[in-house]
């Protein structure tokens, strides 16, 4: 019997810029203040780029992820890129992202699927690598949330940020590691709850559309709260019930940076204590298909990432969207100073 070809990552890189956009500066925006919002987000403070857009910031990710590699970026022989906030519509983010840093040998696209953008890229790829087609696949996800989020808003100004996160793909020695199961879903009811409602073939840019502000972000907080709690967690509970699988048996829980009190309670319907739980969205709000990248790029920077390890990620976004993804940790242990 051959032995199914599975998928793993073997390099991440993350990229966040340097201006920092805190509470207290927020305070002299809208009217809001530092305690509300940490206390219904968990938010502290979110990046903001102000030197280049999606590809730029993109790309610096995926640098970050090949030279943790010892990579090549002519060795790549494909680039998918999670993104909301694409340079422009066409050329293709991944396009640019493959002139920046010389992968003149990879081919490439964008995949939109809000903050499910990561992982719906990664399982896409994944199909690249299990079907022989290709050897080393790129993952990206990175928005510049800053460019569509209306900071006259008090309610959605406070929740993004500005990131990128990349993964490389290939394929796993061994059948039992690397990307063991996923669950992915959409349903597009959810389109009046979360959008962005201009810009598009539907709603075309005029002056009618920038002066109704059309052309950011809207979202009713609450009814996105109630199906994302719901979504998240049993999608992510699903994952370790059809593997025969506990909280007890996972060793990290990626879940998207959305709101703390949603990844609270996905950990909670997992059976898993916080401390199993990657969080930074403290330190960066939500930075859509870039979070989930971000995060296993900081525990495995830092040392916490380790080969071997049972990971979930999770994810729920506009579409609705949402997922989980369950695989065995392969890349080598990183080298902590």
């Amino acid at each position: 019997m051959t032995l199914k070809r599975r998928a793993t990552i073997t390099a991440v890189g993350h990229y966040v810029p340097d201006k920092v956009l805190s509470n207290a500066d927020l305070e002299k925006m809208v009217s809001t203040t530092d305690e509300w919002i940490r206390t219904r987000t968990g938010i502290r403070e979110r990046r903001i780029c102000d030197d280049g857009a999606s590809a730029h910031m993109g790309a610096k990710a995926l640098a970050a992820a090949l030279e943790n590699r010892n990579m090549k970026a002519e060795e790549l022989d494909l680039i998918i890129v999670a993104t909301i906030s694409p340079d422009m519509f066409f050329p293709s983010t991944a396009c640019l992202i493959q002139e920046k840093i010389g992968a003149r040998n990879a081919w490439g696209f964008d995949l939109s699927a809000a903050c499910s953008g990561f992982l719906f890229a990664l399982i896409t790829g994944a199909q690249f690598i299990e079907s022989g087609q290709h050897g080393k696949v790129a993952i990206v996800g990175t928005d510049k949330m800053s460019t569509i989020t209306d900071y006259t808003d008090r309610n959605n100004c406070i929740l993004f940020g500005d990131a990128a996160g990349a993964v490389i793909l290939e394929p796993a020695a061994n059948p039992d590691e690397g990307i063991l199961d996923s669950i992915l879903r959409c349903d597009g009811s959810g389109e009046k709850f979360l959008n962005m409602k201009a810009g598009g073939s539907a709603m075309p840019a005029s002056h009618e559309t920038v002066d109704k502000r059309l052309h950011y972000i809207y979202q009713d907080g609450k009814s996105v709260f109630k199906v994302a709690v719901i979504g998240m967690a049993d999608v992510s509970a699903e994952i370790l019930t059809r593997n025969n699988l506990s909280g007890c048996d996972v060793s990290w829980l990626v879940p998207h940076q959305a709101n703390l009190r949603i990844i609270d309670a996905t950990a909670e319907r997992m059976g898993l204590d916080r401390s199993k739980v990657m969080i930074n969205i403290d330190k960066y709000g939500n930075t859509t298909a870039a979070t989930v990248p971000l995060c296993l790029s900081e525990w495995w920077q830092s040392g916490k990432l380790k080969k071997g390890q049972t990971i979930v990620l999770s994810s729920f976004g506009a579409g609705y969207t949402w997922g989980s993804v369950l695989l065995k940790w392969t890349v080598e242990d990183a080298r902590v100073a």
